[in-house]
């Protein structure tokens, strides 16, 4: 048994049963609803020790259980493995949600325990209503239920990196025109003022940028946006901000307050003010400090800042060519260290691939944890190597390396998987069966108004007929020199109002993973433009931005069409033209051989 984490669930059932509380719910993630948080916030992962990047930990008196998705069972069940904590898997039939398993245990008149500020305004509604439909049983919700200081000694300091400026030759538009733009998008919806919580979209917004959180280049604030003059507000600590970040702010008309002024200020707003927010972005207890000021909309800010305008599409077409170059040099550096029998684990890969990418312009950090999985560990879908598990690579199987960067000027995210040695039948129709649904979501001609779910199956579909399948999204958004994971946009089963539109960049990445043996994806991110029109509408594609080849010694031929084979070679030879100008002559030879045309 994992003595700390028996210790740390054990002090925090302690202040449970001092507050009078039933159950607390425990989610990953911070008062701005982030995917990716700070150390300070990282309160799931210290009192479970499982680090993935989903989940939620429930812990009752008696019981401890920990629901994640897909993406994480296989990692879940080996970090919790020594602990008290149960897996729930998330989205299988035989798997209740919270509310399920709250309304199962909890006899009427428990007290639920929340931290208001790390449960959105939307969550904490949802589970409301779902107790109350499932259940003729009254519980209380108490949301200011935030006792980790008290028991967690060594707690991380909040972020105070300082913000600097994005300028505009990287960010294509003036933050006082977006500022604009945010507030007649808030009077269409009925709201003169807007408090954005978002970490993304407030540097969006105000062209900032900062190192806050891990490979996201975002600051630690909320922001409030008003037409009243002198109302507008950025809530950031002091010690984040320069002479030249407060010259920027104020020329914006925006003034700074202390991060945690936030809720006073709120609270002290005039009664009669309306103020928009989006529930799933905003914490609980913001939402309830503003009240009936409140008005529960959409972002005024997440569709816009998907639309990249040409200044940012610029800079991202460079920064992928910049990208593939360090790729090239990585795994030829790979292919020399596995030739020549020098030892090199998943760990020292990742960090080679930030070696070389930081040897290129613009570059500023990486834009994710590389996910860097040799044999069995690839078919951990978000796998993460640590000291204990990091493998060596060797010459014998498959390796799956997802990786990124961010630069000034863009934001990558790419996905190869590579034979080490020999490849076996299996292995090489399974990365064509993935490699076949890249290509047909890739080369995909759809309607103007066409939505993620719609598309999603073209993916799939050659693993469905196989009886394969895997469990995670399609496609993600993905922002510009910001968050690798952006909303609304993207491309997965579950249904997603939000239309695929002219510039927005997206991944396209079907995997397939087989537990024990191996995993795969093939990854490229993919920019939504226009097609044709024609009598019955505009229609759309994909242009495709990565530049690096997939490994050709595990296509099998001999289950492609024609076409799938041209679009293989088709896209090689555009990487080896838009690369092969930006290396040296060893380099240029490597990539040429990797990017021999396919033949049957």
């Amino acid at each position: 048994m994992n003595n700390s984490i028996s210790n740390r669930i054990a002090a925090f059932r302690n202040e449970m049963k001092s507050a009078g509380i039933s159950v607390a719910i425990i989610p990953q993630t911070d008062p701005h609803q982030s995917e990716y948080i700070a150390d300070h916030w990282q309160v799931r992962r210290w009192l479970s020790g499982f680090t993935g990047s989903a989940g939620s930990l429930v812990i009752t008196l008696d019981k401890a259980l920990l629901w994640t998705d897909s993406r994480y069972f296989l990692q879940a069940a080996q970090q919790l493995s020594n602990t008290e904590i149960s897996l729930m898997k998330d989205g299988l039939s035989d798997t209740p949600s919270i509310a399920q398993f709250l309304a199962s245990e909890l006899p009427d008149g428990s007290l639920i325990g929340i931290d208001g500020m790390v449960f959105s305004h939307a969550e904490y509604t949802a589970l409301v209503q779902n107790l109350r439909r499932l259940t003729y049983a009254s519980y209380d919700i108490i949301d200011s239920f935030c006792p980790i200081n008290r028991i967690w000694s060594d707690r991380p300091a909040l972020p105070n990196g300082e913000i600097f400026v994005h300028e505009l030759k990287y960010a294509g538009q003036e933050a006082a025109q977006k500022i604009s733009n945010t507030l007649q998008n808030c009077a269409q919806q009925g709201a003169e003022s807007v408090l954005i919580s978002a970490l993304d979209e407030i540097a969006w917004i105000l062209n900032i940028r900062c190192n806050d959180v891990a490979f996201n280049p975002v600051a630690t604030s909320f922001l409030f946006l008003s037409q009243n003059e002198g109302q507008s507000t950025l809530f950031i600590n002091e010690e984040k901000l320069n002479d030249a970040t407060k010259s920027h702010l104020s020329q914006l008309g925006i003034k700074a307050l202390p991060y945690n002024a936030i809720i006073s200020f709120l609270n002290n707003l005039p009664s009669n003010l309306n103020v928009l927010i989006n529930p799933s972005a905003t914490a609980q207890r913001i939402a309830s400090a503003l009240g009936s000021r409140a008005v529960k909309g959409s972002s005024p800010v997440a569709l816009t800042k998907s639309i990249k305008n040409e200044t940012q599409l610029a800079g991202l077409r460079n920064a992928m060519k910049r990208d593939g170059v360090a790729l090239v040099k990585l795994f030829m550096d790979i292919e020399n260290r596995i030739a020549n029998g020098i030892p090199t684990s998943e760990i020292e890969v990742g960090e080679l691939a930030a070696k070389y990418r930081s040897q290129g312009d613009l570059y500023f950090d990486d834009s994710f944890d590389p996910i860097a999985g040799y044999g069995p560990h690839g078919a951990i879908v978000h796998y993460s190597a640590t000291s204990e598990s990091n493998a060596q690579l060797q010459p014998d199987n498959l390796f799956l390396l997802d990786s990124g960067a961010q630069y000034l000027d863009g934001t990558t995210d790419i996905t190869r998987t590579i034979s080490l040695g020999q490849t076996t039948p299996q292995q090489r129709r399974d990365f064509t069966l993935v490699m076949k649904g890249h290509i047909a979501l890739g080369s995909a001609i759809f309607p103007a108004g066409t939505r993620g779910a719609q598309l999603d199956a073209l993916a799939r579909q050659f693993l469905w007929k196989e009886g394969l399948s895997y469990l995670h999204g399609t496609g993600h958004g993905v922002g510009h020199f910001l968050n690798v994971h952006e909303g609304p946009q993207s491309i997965r089963l579950n249904e997603n109002p939000t239309p695929l539109t002219p510039g927005m960049v997206t991944s396209n990445e079907p995997g397939l993973y087989r537990e024990g043996e191996y995993g795969i994806r093939c990854e490229n991110l993919v920019l939504t433009v226009p097609a044709f029109s024609s009598e019955f509408g505009e229609f759309l594609q994909f242009e495709t931005l990565t530049l690096f080849p997939f490994d050709i010694n595990l296509f099998d031929t001999s289950i492609m069409s024609d076409e799938e084979i041209q679009w293989v070679n088709n896209y090689h030879s555009t990487v080896y033209n838009s690369l092969s100008p930006l290396l040296d002559e060893a380099q240029k030879q490597w990539l040429k051989e990797k990017t021999t045309p396919l033949t049957r």
